[in-house]
């Protein structure tokens, strides 16, 4: 009877074989576990600093709240009207769509080369490098304030001083909305093209040398090697640096307020001073709200045709 009773005690071949599975399950489990207590700082930042107060925008969108009442009431699509019958909102909208699509195509046209050319060998390469990466390092806020003294309108800008001594008159480099808003863009180009092109000569490094290599061993010159090799493995980098640009030149704000102060007129108003004008200057939460709903939806808009786009270019070269 006690052996029988102790053979009974003893695990079976099949649950000592299900051990090392239910360990398996049980490890999962804990690192699971321990994966979500990683997450959960990330998850509650999200929650408290960008949906809660999405979420209220949404709210205050439909209301006509102005910071200090503290029951708005609900008036419907009235601030989205609004915004479309204002002349200061669609300029802003128009100039800031506009500086961040030319940017993105200007930046992207001279960092490429730019890349190539400082990838080589030359005398004096790494000073030429940083001379280019130097305008990324100061604040675009200090550059706007710098280039208001440069493109001034007046006789004693620093433009005008150089073609007065030739005898042409001055120029009204801020005083022009198209002037203006081509000086607003000029500044923007010369200030990331350096960075960005940064950006292409990091991966254009780790690129294995040996297929371009074989393709000058196949005779191929230097734009077959640009347009078959280059430009396709540089795919992802491009992905990457218009991302960036899209996003910053749809939300800019510093650059063209420093330069311009969004004017003349509302030539350089950008979206941005315009929530912030709405918001705190006037008080008018409603309408700012409002257009920030707005200004989100477009920015995903847009990213979200850039990404497909440049995946789409991503399998094609892959």
């Amino acid at each position: 009877m006690a052996n029988a009773t102790t053979a009974e005690r003893l695990p079976t071949a099949a649950q000592m074989s299900s051990l090392p599975r239910v360990r398996r399950r049980f490890r999962r489990a804990r690192e699971g576990f321990a994966a979500y207590w990683f997450v959960l700082p990330i998850t509650v930042v999200f929650v408290v600093l960008y949906l809660i107060p999405m979420a209220q925008s949404v709210y205050y969108s439909f209301t006509d709240y102005n910071g200090y009442e503290s029951s708005p009431h609900f008036i419907g699509i009235r601030n989205y009207v609004r915004i479309f019958s204002d002349p200061s909102m669609l300029s802003a909208l128009g100039f800031t769509l506009t500086y961040a699509l030319v940017t993105t195509v200007v930046v992207t046209v001279l960092a490429i080369p730019l890349a190539l050319v400082l990838n080589r060998r030359f005398v004096g390469r790494n000073f030429v490098r940083s001379v280019f990466f130097f305008p990324a390092v100061p604040s675009v806020a200090l550059l706007g304030l710098v280039w208001t003294f440069i493109l001034s309108p007046l006789g004693s800008g620093v433009i005008n001083s150089v073609i007065g001594q030739l005898g042409i008159a001055p120029i009204p480099w801020l005083s022009d909305d198209a002037l203006a808003q081509f000086g607003v863009i000029l500044v923007a180009v010369w200030a990331q093209t350096g960075w960005h092109a940064m950006l292409y000569l990091a991966y254009l490094q780790s690129l294995p040398s040996d297929i371009f290599e074989a393709a000058k061993l196949d005779g191929a010159g230097r734009w077959q090697e640009f347009r078959s090799l280059t430009l396709p493995l540089l795919t992802p980098a491009i992905t990457v640096s218009q991302l960036l640009l899209l996003t910053g030149g749809l939300k800019v704000y510093d650059l063209p307020f420093t330069l311009t102060h969004g004017g003349p007129g509302f030539a350089t108003r950008t979206l941005t001073q315009s929530i912030i004008e709405n918001g705190i200057a006037e008080s008018d939460i409603g309408k700012a709200s409002a257009l920030s709903v707005m200004f989100l939806l477009a920015v995903g808009i847009v990213i979200a045709l850039q990404l497909v786009i440049s995946r789409r270019l991503e399998e094609r070269y892959s």
